[in-house]
């Protein structure tokens, strides 16, 4: 089921899987749900899980105002998670986030702790977006350079869209058939007409605007709930090098490195990272 909900002042749009009853994973969208393939929260789901996937703002069926340029800021969209979690269930929630998703994700863990339970990071890394610590891998140039020399579709052509997702995908080592798949829904579920705002909810360019600051990677040290971290070893955009240092800087990280994935998380491995997330907060009949 596909709604939306009001928090923190900002309207939220949100997919729910299986009991509204069951305990809370909330899914940050990197930037809209769709990050999130509908297989894994399908999975978690069956495994006893109320599954919540949100667009982030400026996003998907979230409040759009402007992409470009947004006046909010990286803890803003934290306090959106937690604001989120509390309106969807009193208990502590399961967070997740993927690619940026998870950047607001482990802001939200460290500046509200108290909202979540257990904390899953999918193909992110404890930087903003920007230049990266020395220790840390940068994007690989090779299949930067490729990516952006693409030339950019018409934005308004939905078909124009989805190819060139497709040919993206093929850059990063991801299915180019799932992708052309999920920019054809992205597309259709973008606000408005404006190329723009199409271009933003396909590639996440908010998040080069957005102000980040200060770090959070030295902080990383007081997350207190359990962790997995998912990494696709293939993964170009965010080395592998990456959810790393993430696993072993949060205390008692779980790793979990999909050998054959990129960026995004396979149908394939669907099965496996959601035997990992269940694994972090046990039977859902204790909770």
């Amino acid at each position: 089921m596909t709604t939306t909900i009001e928090a923190n002042g900002v309207t939220h749009g949100v997919a729910h899987f299986g009991d509204e009853a069951a305990p809370l994973v909330l899914c940050a969208g990197g930037t809209t749900m769709l990050s999130w393939p509908d297989a894994l929260c399908a999975a978690l789901a069956r495994g006893g899980r109320h599954v919540v996937r949100y667009d982030l703002r400026d996003a998907g069926a979230s409040t759009t105002a402007d992409p470009v340029a947004p006046a909010y800021t990286l803890r803003d969209l934290a306090t959106d998670a937690a604001a989120l979690a509390r309106e969807l269930d009193d208990r502590p929630a399961h967070l997740a986030g993927i690619g940026v998703g998870g950047m607001v994700a482990q802001v939200a863990a460290l500046d509200h702790p108290e909202a979540f339970a257990a904390l899953t990071l999918v193909g992110t890394r404890p930087v903003a977006p920007g230049p990266v610590d020395d220790d840390l891998p940068d994007h690989d140039g090779g299949a930067m350079g490729r990516l952006f020399a693409l030339a950019e579709p018409d934005w308004s052509d939905r078909d124009a869209v989805a190819e060139h997702a497709a040919r993206g995908a093929e850059i990063l080592g991801d299915d180019p058939a799932a992708a052309r798949a999920v920019a054809g829904r992205v597309w259709d579920r973008t606000p408005g007409t404006a190329p723009a705002v199409h271009a933003a909810n396909q590639q996440g360019m908010v998040f080069a605007a957005l102000d980040c600051m200060p770090r959070w990677r030295e902080r990383l040290g007081d997350v207190a709930v359990p962790t997995l971290v998912v990494h696709g070893r293939r993964d170009p955009f965010f080395p592998v090098g990456n959810g790393e240092v993430l696993a072993r800087e949060i205390p008692g990280a779980r790793l979990l490195i999909l050998e054959e994935a990129s960026t995004a998380v396979p149908d394939a491995a669907a099965g496996r990272v959601a035997a990992a997330m269940l694994a972090l907060t046990g039977d859902p009949g204790a909770a």
